[in-house]
């Protein structure tokens, strides 16, 4: 299926999932349209937020006019492919623009934060199709193992760099740098005790 079908059949899934009950939204994977419902935890939401306030402040010395962004899509139409990261950086200005997604060329970072209940998805598709969308810099923070990933040097479907660090650690992400000690793990499932 070309791009443009799989594009229209996104956005029909989107429309559909304003009228539902929760938070849902849409990417374009190697299958096609996915609805899915975001549940984020809130140590989750509490992780995207904390790297958002400090990407923002170091982007207005290096990057000024950009931002790191929780929510829009990102899209390149020569791949097929769609997708929401937990928070982008970009333009500002982007956000301004009518349409769904922005254009993939225009992201210079990528964030995901591990699911509880999802993890393989950050760590499989995304890991190659972010460096196929030409995106210098992904960033994967897992709160199930207090791990983090940078991975640089896009090149075709994969990156070329890829440096380990744990929760604690002042992480060198690109041009920033991103402090992890006030992340939190998820929970560890209790054992029950008889």
């Amino acid at each position: 299926m070309d791009y443009a079908k799989m594009r229209a059949i996104a956005e029909e899934l989107g429309a559909y999932a304003e009228r539902l009950e929760g938070t849902w939204h849409v990417e374009i994977g190697p299958s096609g349209p996915i609805l899915a419902m975001m549940c984020p935890s809130k140590r989750h939401e509490g992780t995207v937020r904390r790297i958002c306030k400090q990407l923002d402040k170091q982007l207005a010395a290096t990057h000024p006019g950009y931002i790191c962004a929780n929510g829009p899509e990102i899209e390149h139409p020569s791949i097929g492919r769609m997708r929401r990261p937990d928070a982008l950086v970009i333009p500002e200005e982007v956000l301004d623009e009518e349409g769904l997604a922005v254009d993939a060329t225009q992201v210079l970072a990528v964030i995901e934060i591990v699911s509880p209940s999802n993890p393989s998805n950050d760590y499989g598709a995304k890991l190659s199709e972010y460096p196929a969308m030409g995106i210098g810099h992904y960033l994967i923070v897992n709160p199930r193992t207090g791990t983090v990933e940078v991975h640089s040097e896009p090149c075709a479907d994969r990156y070329r760099s890829k440096e380990p660090y744990i929760f604690g650690d002042v992480v060198p992400f690109g041009p920033w740098t991103v402090e992890t000690a006030a992340f939190r793990r998820y929970e560890e499932p209790r054992t029950h005790v008889r």
